[in-house]
């Protein structure tokens, strides 16, 4: 199975591909969109579009795996992120493919264990697993990659978040049952 993965951006869009055939992924290839010279925002969607489907044409890949968009404060920003990530998925779907949405805290945590881990962080765990030589200029690259590897984890063992989830978590004691607990254990120090 062939993975695309997108990490959408209307100013940086990342992509990659991850061929999941055989016993270790391997990187066909982590690359991006640079957006940044096309300044009218509509054509800047246009040429995601576009350059999407080009992408699914010469690879063919088998399914898109892509980043949801990450809530933020500033909602302009946060709404034209969606539009990239809708403008993708339209492609993936003119194309007859099945995408996947992935949180970016759940995809850190499968790629680093840490759901807060730097984007550098994300790389160099990358860059360990698939043994490229540099880290990328833009790391938008290799978040698509994490996306995509986060997929085919997914595929390889898809009870993992269920697991996770169904760990017993630690109880959290209350203040007064913490303070009734130090009183109890020492006693002895306590004057009457």
């Amino acid at each position: 199975m062939l993975i695309l993965g997108i990490d959408p951006g209307t100013r940086i869009l990342g992509y990659s591909l991850l061929d999941t055939d055989g016993a270790k992924p391997r990187l066909v290839v982590m690359d991006v969109l640079y957006l940044r010279q096309i300044a009218d925002f509509h054509l800047r969607i246009r040429k995601i579009f576009d350059s999407t489907q080009r992408i699914i044409d010469s690879y063919h890949p088998d399914h898109v795996a892509i980043e949801a968009p990450f809530v933020g404060k500033n909602v302009q920003s946060m709404l034209k992120l969606g539009q990239a990530q809708g403008v993708a998925i339209a492609a993936a779907l003119s194309r007859d493919l099945s995408y996947t949405e992935y949180e970016p805290a759940a995809v850190k945590q499968r790629v680093t264990g840490n759901g807060n881990a730097a984007k550098e962080q994300v790389a160099a765990m990358l860059q360990s697993i698939f043994g490229f030589e540099d880290l990328p200029r833009y790391l938008d690259s290799s978040d698509a990659l994490a996306v995509a590897y986060s997929c085919y984890l997914e595929q390889t063992d898809p009870l993992g978040d269920l697991r996770d989830q169904l760990k017993p978590k630690r109880a959290r004691k209350s203040k007064k049952q913490q303070w009734g607990d130090f009183v109890s254990a020492n006693l002895d120090r306590i004057e009457s």
